[in-house]
């Protein structure tokens, strides 16, 4: 179960559209009515966004918790995906449609980002833990890749609107299994965390058995 986990909420964190943003942001800023250097200075507060909330991110972490940041970024994330999708269904002025674009970034960087990180550090026992944070990181970079090739194409294809919306589908799934399957880790040592897998796994085979 850890490392599904792990493995899905790596894939899923880039599913989300992060790095579509980050990587083709002026083409979709152009998509949105921005001129060329209106869409570069777009593209520039993004990224100053980003960093911002990434401090906020580290500043909260271990007082609010991982989970606590997952749902609420992610859940952010979904609704800012959504009203970018719905903006540019109608066609809204340029400026409004970086609105959800820049609310996603604060959304990703205070919670999906970071806390991704240290939840695949965290929630693995000690003796496979090096081989599922690679294995988990692998992941992350392949969807990054899938997305980094395949984003052009759906942009191109089935516009930003369509595009947002499966963006926003991936991070619901993300919120789903953040608030299902994934552990509070906050003030737990690597051993408390490892008890708690074999609790968790004790108590479905008795499940199972009954």
């Amino acid at each position: 179960k850890p490392i599904l986990i792990g493995v899905l909420l790596a894939a899923l964190s880039q599913f989300s559209g992060i790095n579509a943003i980050i990587y083709y942001g002026p083409s979709i800023l152009e998509k949105a009515g921005f001129k060329l250097g209106e869409a570069l200075g777009g593209q520039v507060t993004i990224g100053i966004v980003n960093v911002l909330f990434t401090f906020v991110a580290i500043y909260v972490i271990d007082r609010k918790g991982r989970k606590p940041l997952l749902l609420w970024g992610i859940g952010g994330a979904v609704i800012s995906l959504l009203l970018a999708a719905i903006f540019f269904a109608l066609n809204a002025t340029s400026f409004l449609a970086l609105i959800p674009i820049v609310l996603f970034i604060a959304c990703f960087a205070f919670s999906f980002g970071p806390v991704t990180w240290v939840v695949i550090s965290e929630i693995f026992p000690t003796q496979v833990r090096g081989v599922a944070v690679a294995i988990s990181t692998m992941s992350l970079w392949i969807a990054n890749w899938i997305v980094g090739q395949f984003f052009p194409l759906m942009l191109q294809g089935t516009g930003p609107s369509v595009t947002f919306i499966a963006f926003a589908l991936f991070s619901s799934a993300a919120f789903v299994l953040s608030w299902k399957k994934i552990p509070e880790t906050k003030g737990k040592t690597l051993e408390e965390i490892e008890h708690f897998w074999k609790n968790d796994t004790r108590q479905e085979l008795e499940s199972l058995k009954g």
